[in-house]
């Protein structure tokens, strides 16, 4: 059972939503409740030609999961003659969040088993004076959770990111020693509670050649090796650091099982360079499973009926596949 916001409508969420509920391969391997507003979706129905019948149910356990059939739970909190699609909004922002809200709260309750969640727009929210930056803070404040653990998977290549929203100057700032043991032990964590035991990791140098021992940094000299070391001693089958210009796609072709991206962008453009449609956010380390699309609310597109529902689909077939692992260690 997936539960998925609908995310911003007044971009493409409603969109790709409707289009993935659609796909055959999902109406087989998943039933799925939407969280959303049943107006907003009938139009994306509309304007994207899907024929899927609206179901409003109170619970997911009312649901009606036979192909054809989108089952909705209707938060009736947005006025159509109000909604600008492909414009940033206050009204969308607050909609957003409570959709994830409601989301979240049925995977707490047992009620959903991972939560599959769609684009929401950072400007919208903060229009609606939501004190979040994102779905992995806003679902981590909702279950008390203070530092979930964004993973980033497409194909096999799965990244982790010691950092997120920060500047670079920052980021470069937060890779002490103290810092990265504790990250490397959550990801061996995060790692198993998917499937992937015993799992071979690397880490990615900061600097440009990993620092070419202290020539052109020396985070890696100080930090890095001394914690991959303390982490190997322990135990854990770890590399690192390797340069960033390598690690990826050693990864990606199936020399490690995970790569400890440093900072945003490192882990970011790898991943998307090799598929950017279907690279998928993972939030880990938390009571309840997350998948993410990865892309923004494509304001300039929304409401064209062209958005690509890609990166939905494949969100919501990482979610089938991770569940089962994710519910036998919970």
């Amino acid at each position: 059972m997936i539960a998925i916001p609908m995310g911003d409508a007044a971009g493409i969420g409603p969109e790709i939503t409707v289009k993935a509920l659609a796909d055959p391969m999902i109406q087989k391997i998943a039933r799925c409740v939407v969280v959303g507003d049943r107006e907003v979706l009938e139009d994306a129905l509309r304007f994207s030609n899907v024929d899927l019948k609206i179901k409003c149910i109170e619970t997911p356990d009312t649901g009606d999961y036979k192909p054809g059939i989108l089952n909705l739970m209707d938060l009736k909190n947005i006025e159509m003659k109000a909604l600008k699609i492909g414009k940033i909004q206050a009204m969308t922002g607050r909609g957003a969040y409570e959709y994830i809200k409601t989301a979240t709260e049925l995977c707490l309750q047992g009620k959903a088993d991972v939560l599959a969640t769609t684009a929401i727009n950072k400007e919208s929210l903060k229009l609606a004076e939501v004190p979040y930056i994102g779905h992995t803070e806003i679902v981590g404040a909702l279950i008390g959770t203070d530092n979930p653990l964004t993973m980033f998977q497409v194909r096999n290549l799965r990244v982790f990111f010691l950092t997120r929203h920060v500047s670079l100057r920052r980021a470069c700032d937060l890779v002490p020693k103290e810092a990265l043991l504790p990250f490397i032990d959550a990801c061996v964590e995060a790692l198993g509670v998917l499937g992937v035991t015993a799992p071979r990791i690397a880490v990615a140098g900061l600097n440009p050649h990993s620092g070419e021992h202290g020539l052109f940094g020396t985070e890696e000299v100080e930090h890095v090796i001394p914690a991959v070391a303390e982490a190997s001693a322990k135990g854990c089958d770890i590399t690192g650091p390797i340069c960033a210009n390598s690690v990826f796609y050693q990864a990606l072709n199936g020399r490690y099982d995970a790569v400890l991206s440093l900072y945003h962008d490192q882990g970011q453009i790898a991943t998307k360079m090799v598929d950017f449609e279907r690279t998928i956010s993972i939030t880990c380390g938390m009571p309840i499973l997350r998948t993410s699309v990865d892309h923004g609310t494509a304001l300039d597109i929304a409401g064209k009926g062209i958005a690509s529902p890609v990166s939905m689909i494949e969100a919501i077939r990482l979610a089938v596949e991770y569940a089962p692992h994710f519910k036998t260690h919970s």
